[in-house]
């Protein structure tokens, strides 16, 4: 276990660094932040610390090396747009996505794990045959049409549930979170939903599919032909081995969900990363994109890691196969 799991962190901290390298090359190439940090009225002597405080006049290995150990401690720049910290604007933004991240994959496994159990272990029945039909709709619609057939239903008609924003706030110091208020519950709602409709549909038809294929193996026959009621052949043995790809599914919509909530974050002005992104494209804010980009892979190679990890524990013949 000890050698599977070094094995597997060396390999995130080489992709990590590969990922820093491309969100350096990104910051070094595109864009001019003397032009873009510099008032009109700057005189030679802050241009000259500028390039200094930049670290321009030095090779690019140094300047990656410099890029780098920033990251490690956490300065990640200076904003083009705004002049602050790249670090203060990504601490602002990101509770706000983590939380609608996490809302979204809950109610993903509340809603998508019971029905894509009922789907292989009863394929036929007319509630599953409803639940595919569903499906389809969940995996073909993108999700700002989702988000506007939410507002108009349940904001502007009904009336029940806010269209944009965050709601009202906490502030813990170290986060700042709007699920501890009733407006901030509130506005999750709709946007997790939205965020959420393509990875249940994705994830029902998983586990839709793993069920009926384990249903046909070997093993499952031999556990009927011992006398095995259906209820622990298919919630006990059957599930279990459809485990390894629907959470492997499940941590990489976790990280789609944080990369590509983009779309659905403009649609309900949802204050988070993915807003934050869109007007450092618009602005042509290099430090920002960059800096998005490396903490999206990061996330991914992070939630891949702790999914690997997970495997031994699942299924210890992993280990053996590996070996």
């Amino acid at each position: 276990m000890l050698a599977y799991a070094s094995g597997r962190l060396v390999q995130t901290v080489l992709v990590l660094v590969i990922i820093s390298f491309i969100g350096f090359l990104l910051v070094s190439n595109l864009g001019d932040p003397l032009a873009s940090l510099l008032t009109a009225d700057s005189t030679a002597a802050d241009r000259a610390a500028m390039i200094k405080a930049l670290h321009l006049d030095e090779p690019i290995t140094t300047r990656f090396l410099s890029f780098f150990g920033g990251l490690l401690q956490g300065d990640f720049g200076i904003s083009y747009r705004s002049h602050e910290p790249v670090a203060k604007l990504i601490a602002e933004r990101l509770p706000a996505t983590v939380e609608l991240a996490l809302a979204s994959l809950f109610i993903t496994l509340l809603v998508a794990v019971p029905a894509g159990v009922h789907c292989g272990v009863h394929p036929r029945s007319a509630l599953a045959k409803a639940i595919m039909f569903g499906s389809i709709a969940g995996v073909t619609l993108p999700n700002f049409v989702v988000g506007i057939a939410l507002i108009g239903i349940f904001s502007v008609k009904l009336g029940w549930l806010p269209s944009f924003g965050r709601g009202q706030v906490v502030d813990l110091g170290f986060w700042r979170t709007g699920l501890l208020t009733a407006s901030g519950l509130k506005a999750i709602i709709l946007p997790a939903i939205a965020l959420s409709t393509f990875q249940v549909a994705l994830v029902i038809r998983l586990i839709r599919t793993q069920l009926m294929e384990v249903g046909l193996s070997d093993h499952v026959r031999f556990a009927r032909a011992r006398g095995l009621t259906d209820n622990r052949i298919w919630y006990v043995y059957a599930l279990r081995n459809t485990l390894l790809p629907v959470v492997t599914m499940l941590g990489l919509q976790l990280g789609n969900i944080i990369a590509f909530s983009v779309v659905t974050e403009n649609v309900f002005a949802w204050p988070g990363l993915g807003s934050l992104f869109l007007q450092s494209i618009q602005a042509a804010d290099m430090p920002v994109i960059s800096i998005y980009l490396i903490l999206i892979g990061a996330m991914f190679m992070v939630i891949n890691l702790f999914v690997e990890l997970s495997y031994p524990l699942i299924d210890p013949r992993v280990l053996r196969r590996k070996a």
